[in-house]
């Protein structure tokens, strides 16, 4: 026994609830500096990466302007807003990788301030698999995270080309996703307890249907503009109270 209740792990209004108030506790004193630091630093990438792009494309299209008749300068007027709504679309598809890779530091000490709080007391979740890890050890757990989606990423994006699967394809595509973003968050207060991937991966197979249902409303809130900006803190969140919260009796 590993100190889990994996009947509550793995019922799915569990995992729901647990994110739900990840989103509610986010923002508390002693959590929202581990969110906003972040948050900052992602706000000013975007920031110069907007300008550095604007200050390009300007000087591209004033020197192709050049080259033709003074009577089309309004072309100017209709690039300027097909260049925003371009990195519009590149902020929305990348902003969440983006916000994932800065605050990747900060996520780690944002899941131990949050076990803090919950427990009123040094965090801890007295499972039998812990044991210490060094950072070697939790960056090979990462490489192995990463390494884990492309190995099963790719052959399901050909599900999309094959005919007749291409019509399971999205629902098999999105319940990857889920999981795999269960696998994503909770790995911050398992490796904070030693666990590494091999053993997240056994251990959430345990709870399977509650992971999931935590991963895909994940993926659905990431898929909101605006909403996706709290998504990975409060999944963080969500993810040490899913785990805190779904102790057995004995371990509590």
């Amino acid at each position: 026994m590993n100190g889990l209740d994996y009947k509550k792990l793995n019922d799915p209004a569990f995992g729901v609830y647990c994110l739900v108030r990840g989103l509610r506790l986010v923002t508390q004193p002693g959590l929202r500096q581990f969110v906003w630091i972040p948050l900052l630093i992602n706000f000013t990438l975007y920031g110069l990466a907007f300008w550095l792009a604007g200050h390009y494309f300007s000087d591209s299209m004033n020197g192709l302007l050049s080259l033709l008749p003074s009577w089309l300068d309004f072309i100017r007027w209709l690039l300027w807003p097909f260049f925003a709504f371009g990195f519009l679309l590149f902020t929305f598809f990348s902003f969440t990788l983006v916000a994932n890779l800065v605050g990747s530091p900060f996520y780690g000490k944002l899941s131990e301030k949050t076990g803090e709080l919950i427990t009123g007391g040094h965090f801890t979740l007295t499972l039998a698999e812990a044991s210490a890890s060094s950072p070697l050890a939790g960056l090979l757990s990462e490489a192995k995270r990463v390494l884990y989606f492309l190995l099963r990423a790719a052959p399901l994006l050909v599900l999309f080309l094959i005919p007749g699967l291409n019509v399971i394809a999205p629902f098999v595509w999105l319940a990857f996703n889920a999981w795999f973003l269960a696998l994503e968050y909770t790995s911050y207060p398992l490796e904070a307890q030693g666990i590494l991937f091999g053993e997240q991966r056994a251990m959430l197979k345990n709870m399977r249907l509650g992971a999931l249902a935590f991963g895909g409303l994940t993926m659905l809130g990431l898929a909101v503009p605006l909403l996706n900006i709290l998504i990975p803190p409060a999944a963080v969140v969500g993810a040490t109270i899913y785990l805190i919260e779904g102790r057995s009796r004995v371990a509590a």
